[in-house]
């Protein structure tokens, strides 16, 4: 980001909108994901659509109805659609289908692991492929709401009513539920891999440490969280769901309890999604009256 800082000599303040490159986009998109320097959109039907530093768009379609779910390594997108089928697609085009749904159930949440693992829900069931292609299933008590992968070994976050179970396909042991009464949607681990923290169908965020399972209970959201992303190191948790950026402290062991949460960049508009930057303390965020900011 030392780009964004003028030279001493400089006299006036250089501006982010300066190295902003317009993207026409012939449908809405509900996600995006980088390929490299490439950026790749993904739509709510049937396309994504790729784009460079020229701004120039270039659709590819993949599904045959709507993109529900898509997650990304660096190197392919993988894609759940309701046409029941799970879609990788790579920065050269190349199109894949992983996994057809046998009932041709709605694809509606994805997640992958360094190792190239894959990991989707149909229903109420979650399923693992490896690397090499063996596929593993387990059915949980309700509609999965979320998937994650610990970042450590291959260990599989899958949120439901009530709690998360905590599932290793490559293991034979029984899987560890995490309860907490209510619908847990998305799902997410800390990167030391010591907390797991859920956005919940109300209002609020629930997590727990893993070492031995405490509660962790983060109110006080005017509005559901939506967006959540690590800051660089796993210090914070950035949330949408206020008129501000939400900012969780997760440095000391027992995480944020008994903490105050940072509040940044507020609005008189909804922060609506976050992202941090990977390797620097700096993360953008959009609002709901259209405004995206860059913050450090």
């Amino acid at each position: 980001m030392k780009d964004f800082n003028p030279a001493p000599e400089t006299a006036s303040i250089v501006s982010v909108t300066d190295r902003v490159t317009n993207v026409k986009l012939d449908a809405p998109a509900t996600a995006v994901h980088f390929l490299s320097d490439v950026a790749a959109f993904v739509g709510a039907e049937e396309s994504v659509t790729f784009a460079g530093s020229d701004g120039e768009a270039k659709p590819v379609a993949v599904h045959g109805g709507g993109i529900l779910c898509s997650a990304s390594d660096g190197k392919r997108i993988v894609m759940g659609g309701d046409d029941g089928k799970l879609i990788s697609l790579d920065a050269k085009s190349n199109i894949v289908t992983l996994a057809t749904d046998a009932k041709r159930r709605w694809i509606d949440n994805v997640a992958l692991h360094a190792d190239g693992a894959v990991a989707w829900s149909a229903g109420k069931t979650a399923f693992v492929r490896a690397p090499k292609g063996e596929e593993k299933s387990l059915d949980v008590p309700s509609t999965v709401g979320g998937l994650a992968f610990a970042p450590k070994g291959v260990r599989l976050a899958v949120a439901h009513y009530n709690g998360v179970t905590l599932w290793f396909p490559n293991m034979g042991a029984k899987p560890e539920f995490l309860e907490w009464k209510g619908s847990h949607l998305g799902v997410t681990f800390s990167a030391d891999n010591r907390f797991l923290v859920t956005s919940m169908h109300e209002a609020a965020l629930h997590g727990w440490r893993l070492a031995d399972s405490r509660h962790m209970r983060m109110t006080g959201y005017p509005a559901r969280v939506r967006s959540m992303s690590w800051s660089a190191g796993g210090k914070f948790l950035a949330t949408s769901g206020s008129d501000s950026v939400i900012l969780w402290p997760f440095a000391s062991k027992d995480g944020p309890m008994g903490k105050e949460p940072g509040m940044l960049a507020p609005l008189q508009a909804k922060a609506t999604v976050v992202a941090c930057h990977p390797k620097d303390d700096v993360f953008a965020v959009g609002y709901s009256d259209g405004t995206i900011l860059m913050v450090r």
